[in-house]
């Protein structure tokens, strides 16, 4: 450990100094090794009859007073969390304290660069909502284990920059959504002109309601996905009519249940030649045939080089789907409600071209995060250390 013995230069405005005592600050470590600042301090002796406090300390301009770290050690931890990605055990010991004191001190100047800057929502004009596990457990479906994320997306769209994380909130329903955009200032209410999201009812409604003005989008990906479990809910029910059980390695519905939920222009001969032959051996996989030509035409409209043709696409497969299906298409009636339902907000996409994908890429990094940290305990705790390590500080945390 490398010690350095300082005298602080601090003057004296009062009559005497009552002595001269040593403040142990932590540094920044020395080639790998940990730093302490030893600086004598001289305290004062006000001799004043009216002044409430006799002895005084002088202050440093390196270190709050009762700090333990210096002004550069928070910004080094902050810079090793959010740019490094390190954690904070590996923090602490390079600094060579405990856990706890870096934990607290990245935590709290993470609130003042987050929560306690007024500006920290401005230009927000493009909002992502989705939902986050935080926290794995055996019940991963109770409602204790999911947060509601929000990100900005108005950077990434602008082109000046990633998306960043604006906050978590926990739970996942209208309220939570409803109460967050509520807390929020009219100005920044206002701002918000596109909110993008999956197929989760809840937060289109708390959008309606509270944003009525801004333009809900349902994300491509949600749209194909829920279309891609349409087909494999087809494919399992007609696997239980046709034998009587669930799928073996040598059936061809299950055998080929991959090739099903490949996009056409990724299928190898070989796998073209397969469901030829799969649609040509039975006719009791026409309602699986049908299905998977409407999943592989809602890709092909989003995967069309011209938003107009792909909009024209998507409005042709949803008005398909609302006529009158026939019996045996249960699962294409379904996807068909849904899309009806939410028919401007799978459009709007291809008028505005923001999707949720880059708050999906976020919801990855946190998981990263919490394989960093070994998982979290403490939702405040998971919810400041997420926007150290996404919330595009780096700029702040630099400046301080």
């Amino acid at each position: 450990m490398v010690e350095r013995y300082l005298t602080s230069p601090a003057k004296c405005w009062f009559q005497r100094v009552h002595h001269q005592g040593v403040r142990s600050l932590v540094d920044l470590p020395v080639v790998g090794f940990p730093t302490r600042l030893h600086v004598r301090v001289p305290r004062f002796l006000c001799t004043a009859i009216s002044c409430p406090r006799k002895i005084f300390q002088a202050t440093l301009s390196c270190a709050d007073d009762g700090a333990k770290l210096t002004h550069r050690v928070t910004r080094w931890i902050l810079q090793r969390l959010a740019i490094d990605r390190m954690s904070v055990s590996a923090t602490a010991k390079a600094l060579g304290v405990g856990w706890a004191l870096v934990n607290q001190v990245a935590l709290d100047a993470c609130r003042q660069l987050v929560y306690d800057d007024p500006h920290y929502l401005d230009g927000v004009r493009i909002l992502g909502v989705d939902e986050h596990v935080w926290k794995h457990t055996r019940k991963p479906g109770q409602p204790s284990n999911l947060v509601t994320i929000l990100v900005d997306l108005t950077p990434l769209v602008d082109g000046r920059g990633p998306a960043r994380l604006l906050d978590l909130r926990p739970g996942r329903s209208a309220e939570v959504l409803r109460t967050w955009l509520q807390e929020r200032d009219p100005g920044f209410r206002e701002q918000v002109q596109v909110v993008t999201m999956d197929g989760f009812t809840g937060y289109a409604s708390a959008v309606d309601q509270v944003l009525p003005d801004a333009t809900k989008v349902m994300d491509p990906f949600h749209v194909v996905h829920l279309a891609a479990d349409k087909l494999t809910g087809c494919r399992q029910r007609l696997q239980r009519e046709t034998t009587g059980r669930r799928g073996r390695k040598d059936d061809p519905l299950y055998k080929y249940r991959r090739t099903l939920l490949t996009r056409t222009n990724y299928l190898t001969q070989r796998q073209k030649q397969r469901l030829d032959m799969l649609w040509a051996t039975d006719d009791d996989y026409v309602a699986l045939e049908v299905t998977w030509l409407f999943y592989q035409d809602m890709i092909a409209a989003y995967g069309h080089p011209q938003k107009s043709e792909g909009k024209k696409l998507m409005s042709r497969v949803i008005n398909s789907l609302r006529k009158g299906l026939p019996a045996g298409l249960e699962e294409l009636a379904q996807l068909g409600r849904t899309l009806w339902r939410r028919r401007e907000d799978v459009l709007a996409y291809f008028d505005i071209g923001a999707s949720n994908g880059p708050v999906e890429a976020i919801n990855g990094r946190l998981e990263h995060l919490r394989g960093i940290a070994l998982g979290f305990r403490n939702l405040n705790h998971y919810i400041l250390r997420c926007l150290i390590h996404s919330g595009q500080l780096q700029g702040k945390i630099n400046a301080l």
